[in-house]
């Protein structure tokens, strides 16, 4: 049993999504986290700021090491971030002069974001994959069907007749630029965080700017100055997660109605009821009205945690921890859904139309 319904044992099957959710994973987070100090040492050693042969073992302790992750947890429980206990293991497992030079330069608000930016790369470019398959998905039901003729209905009143595609294209249009958001955040690239203790870099000095560049190019992130209290990035994201869910809810709010009537569609594979064996419930279209609704509440938490006070919040960034991944998990589950309720439909308009 647990307290979300994403990695539920039984409603994970409804409402989760395991290709998202495994770019949150302890073993995701770690491997980016472990890549950030691979990188930056080795951009450290390229500026002579740590020895090349340094920079290698450390390179070489980071490419396959496995941390001990209840200590992680007791450690995070009084630390609240992972990173010092992290830093802590990989310098013994690093061992000798090398381990010294583990982490200079940086805090733990610089591994732990830029391996969400990381991550997040990844979770963009798997959100416009699925955007153009459905986007493809309805323009097939188009083809189809676009031609039938359906009944408009304004304020949930019957209004005139319309056809198939004057809805589809309601449901279709802005799929696209959602897609080409998505395709300029991955492109673009994420921003790296890099700041040190309070966003100045101090102990780089003169060669804060050229090492920040390298491990950026590294990485194969933006490089920005540092954002620790700049969240706009954040929140920029969860903005489309919450507007794909949205559309998407649309999407599944008009099937359902559609199937209510159930003269204008024809669906299969519905879910079954345990009192009337009959029915064939629009599981896929209810889920979708209840995923947008939930990342439409959510996004009113992320923009909540832009509130940072001075040069970092712990309290603002814990509360993105507890949001991000479920709205991203939650945008997930809707693409999938939809291309699952898009499948179920046979029919679509008034028939002989």
């Amino acid at each position: 049993m647990t307290a979300s319904v994403f990695d539920h044992p039984f409603l994970s099957g409804l409402l989760g999504d395991e290709e998202i959710a495994a770019f949150f994973s302890v073993d995701a987070d770690i491997r980016a986290m472990l890549s950030f100090e691979a990188a930056l040492a080795k951009a450290q050693a390229e500026q002579g700021i740590v020895p090349a042969e340094a920079a290698a073992r450390i390179a070489e302790v980071c490419g396959n090491f496995l941390p001990d992750v209840l200590a992680l947890r007791r450690a995070t429980a009084t630390d609240g971030v992972v990173i010092p206990e992290l830093v802590r293991q990989l310098r013994k497992a690093i061992g000798g002069d090398a381990a010294d030079r583990l982490h200079f330069g940086a805090t733990s608000q610089d591994v732990i974001d830029t391996s969400l930016m990381l991550r997040l790369t990844s979770v963009c470019r798997l959100l416009c994959g699925r955007l153009d398959r459905l986007r493809g998905a309805f323009g097939e039901i188009d083809r189809q069907w676009g031609a039938n003729p359906l009944l408009a209905r304004t304020r949930m009143q019957a209004a005139i007749a319309i056809s198939v595609s004057d809805r589809v294209n309601a449901w279709n249009a802005p799929l696209a630029s959602y897609e080409d958001r998505l395709e300029r955040m991955a492109v673009v690239s994420f921003p790296l965080q890099f700041g040190g203790a309070a966003g100045t870099l101090e102990k780089l000095g003169d060669k804060a700017g050229v090492v920040r560049a390298a491990l950026a190019e590294h990485l194969g992130l933006a490089d920005h100055p540092q954002w620790q209290s700049q969240r706009t990035t954040i929140a920029d994201l969860a903005h489309i997660l919450s507007l794909i869910s949205g559309s998407l809810g649309k999407f599944g709010q008009d099937i359902a109605l559609l199937a209510q009537a159930c003269d204008e569609i024809e669906l299969s594979g519905g879910g079954g009821s345990s009192a009337m064996p009959h029915k064939q419930n629009p599981v896929a279209a209810e889920a979708l009205v209840a995923l947008a609704r939930f990342n439409a509440v959510q996004l009113s938490g992320i923009h909540q945690s832009m509130v940072h006070e001075q040069e970092r919040s712990g309290a603002a960034w814990t509360l993105e921890w507890m949001i991000l991944p479920q709205m991203a998990i939650a945008c997930g589950a809707s693409l999938r859904l939809a291309s699952v309720l898009v499948d179920q439909i046979k029919r679509l308009g008034a028939e002989g139309g």
